[in-house]
């Protein structure tokens, strides 16, 4: 094997690598390699935390630049072999950094671990976005973490409730939030 097949497949190899992260990362897949005989496992969604240096994308991404700047050095440098190997680690070593510092300054600073009871309905206090007719069903607008969101919702006594009224969501069942009037509360 020629360093000019070893070099071309570092990089074909990353680059394989790198789109496979992008396609999993945008299908929201995340691959959690167990060792054993447990196999790998896929689960929708993230767990949030810090960034590790040692990852999928910055591995991937040392091996890209790694085999590109070799393949390139040892076709059009016209140095030697000892020399090509520590330009393209350093190469590599770079790509790697530039990844990882992308990930950890850009798109991880408002990523934090989920808490199931930061989305509990119960509780919120929204605005009746289309009317409760009596022992009937409407919708209310409220927001939760940051973004605006709508539930559809009956009154908790079976009474109208009327468009543009605060409501404070008492319980949730089956996608229907029970609310009772917020003047009725602060009485």
């Amino acid at each position: 094997m020629t360093w000019e097949l070893f070099f071309l497949g570092c990089f074909a190899f990353g680059f394989v690598l790198c789109l496979i992260a992008f396609l999993a990362g945008s299908a929201h897949l995340h691959l959690h390699i167990h060792h054993g005989a447990h196999g790998i496992h896929t689960h929708p969604g993230g767990h949030g935390g810090a960034a590790s240096k040692f990852n999928f994308g910055t591995i991937a991404a040392f091996l890209t630049w790694f085999g590109g700047a070799g393949y390139i050095l040892i076709n059009w440098g016209g140095v030697g072999l000892v020399v090509v190997l520590t330009l393209a680690g350093l190469v590599g070593l770079a790509g790697a950094v530039l990844i990882f510092l992308f990930t950890a300054k850009v798109l991880a600073p408002g990523d934090r671990a989920l808490d199931p009871a930061d989305y509990r309905v119960e509780g919120v206090l929204g605005t009746v976005s289309s009317p409760v007719l009596p022992s009937g069903t409407g919708e209310m607008i409220f927001v939760q973490q940051g973004r605006r969101s709508a539930v559809a919702i009956r009154s908790e006594h079976g009474a109208a409730i009327p468009t543009g009224k605060e409501v404070v969501v008492t319980r949730y069942e089956d996608g229907i939030a029970y609310v009772r009037e917020w003047d009725e509360l602060t009485a």
